[in-house]
């Protein structure tokens, strides 16, 4: 009897974990994200978490968080070096502040040009956006998530929360990742994108 409940409780435990990761209307995006984490050959996952991946926590996709951000471009601004998670810096220029609204309420997002890119194919068009939410600690990474926008030739940029994803450091502490600056918090809770990576 004793063995019959044991295995009763580790089946409904795992039936719970595997739930956490498949029963979640996951979009075509989300998807992509898994399967990118599945690949071994270029997975941020350590070789440990990769072989446990069963899929990455995410929100459920919500359309309040996808909004339209003016733009308001800074002009002359410098590069300059972004601390890190390690001893390397991130070479960036800030490129604009970002101002938009979330349910009536109103933000500003200071967005930047990863250097790194510059000249690379495909990366013309290329910002990178590190942000804070009150999310932090609880249900998402306590370091903040970042957005990879692509500017469209306007005076105004898609923001979509939906795909706020983790630094790489978040699954290995060898990735060396830019860290979020504060004044780049916002003060609510975004509740979209994916949540903190939680190992098995």
């Amino acid at each position: 009897m004793r063995i019959l409940l044991l295995l009763v409780i580790i089946f409904s435990f795992s039936c719970r974990e595997e739930k956490r990761y498949q029963d979640v209307n996951l979009t075509e995006y989300q998807r992509q994200v898994n399967n990118y984490f599945k690949d071994a050959s270029v997975s941020p996952l350590k070789p440990k978490d990769l072989k446990n991946f069963q899929g990455l926590d995410f929100f459920e996709f919500d359309s309040i968080y996808v909004v339209k951000a003016k733009i308001e471009e800074t002009k002359e601004s410098l590069p300059f070096k972004m601390k890190t998670t390690t001893d390397i810096p991130a070479d960036v220029r800030k490129y604009a502040d970002l101002f938009f609204q979330i349910t009536d309420k109103e933000f500003e997002l200071s967005v930047y040009e990863n250097l790194e890119y510059e000249g690379v194919e495909g990366y013309e068009n290329y910002l990178f956006l590190p942000f804070l939410d009150e999310t932090n600690e609880n249900e998402t990474y306590g370091g903040g998530r970042y957005l990879d926008l692509f500017l469209n030739g306007t005076d105004s940029i898609i923001i979509d929360f939906n795909k706020a994803y983790n630094p790489k450091c978040v699954y290995d502490e060898n990735f060396s990742c830019p860290i979020v600056p504060r004044k780049n918090f916002l003060n609510t809770r975004i509740e979209a994108g994916v949540k903190n990576f939680i190992r098995n």
